[in-house]
């Protein structure tokens, strides 16, 4: 199935969920959020929570810095 991940068309397979799509762009654990189609997934549900044709997700981390 496509979705599109912080911009970039990709394909995954079917059941993806959003951890998995995560682990596609970073390992960190902390300091990351994640909407799909423009709502917000708790971190608590990427696990469950399985992607779907066409969806939009956007994966952001903290940057510390200054």
């Amino acid at each position: 199935m496509k979705v599109t991940i912080n911009g970039d068309p990709r394909e995954v397979p079917d059941g993806t969920t959003v951890a998995q799509a995560v682990l596609t762009l970073t390992g960190a654990t902390t300091g990351v959020a994640v909407a799909v189609n423009d709502e917000v997934v708790t971190r608590g549900a990427w696990e469950t929570t399985a992607l779907s044709d066409r969806d939009r997700v956007e994966v952001l981390t903290a940057v510390q810095g200054g």
